[in-house]
């Protein structure tokens, strides 16, 4: 397992328990005080568990297992699946951080730092599977499908 591959899923784990830390306190909170977690912490941390956690988990083993990309392949770029991970990282790290300041503060401006945070995830995806697209290919089994065999 290579680096960029640690990282992802490290970082994956990490983001995992801040969302299990996010969401035991808002737990704690409405089951013994009675306060109802605010909307913008809801949305943290799910986007702390599903982008942060699963998502990036995902990227990673998908790197590690997807088939080498083939000699001629032009579109697979380590540097860009690099980029990826730092963009869907500060993306990811940004949401979180702008939607938990709104829901001590009410700031307009912070809505600008989610709507970032959304777009740095969408683009940090975007790229991701744009250098991983060719690599999604057949390596051998459509021989073995040509002959009759389901998967």
């Amino acid at each position: 397992m290579y680096t960029l591959v640690r990282r992802f899923i490290k970082t994956g784990v990490g983001f995992l328990f801040i969302g299990l830390a996010l969401g035991l306190w808002m737990l704690v909170r409405r089951e013994l005080m009675g306060v109802w977690p605010d909307p913008y912490l809801v949305s943290a941390h799910a986007h702390l568990v599903l982008v942060g956690f699963v998502l990036f988990l995902i990227f990673g083993v998908a790197l590690w297992l997807f088939p080498r990309p083939a000699r001629e392949d032009e579109r697979y770029r380590p540097a860009l699946a690099e980029a990826a991970y730092w963009i869907l990282l500060v993306g990811t790290a940004g949401r979180f951080l702008a939607e938990a300041a709104r829901a001590v503060t009410p700031a307009p401006a912070l809505g600008w730092g989610v709507v970032l945070g959304a777009l740095l995830q969408v683009a940090g995806i975007g790229v991701y599977f744009w250098t991983m697209w060719s690599r999604i290919r057949p390596v051998g089994s459509h021989l073995r499908e040509a002959k009759g065999e389901r998967f």
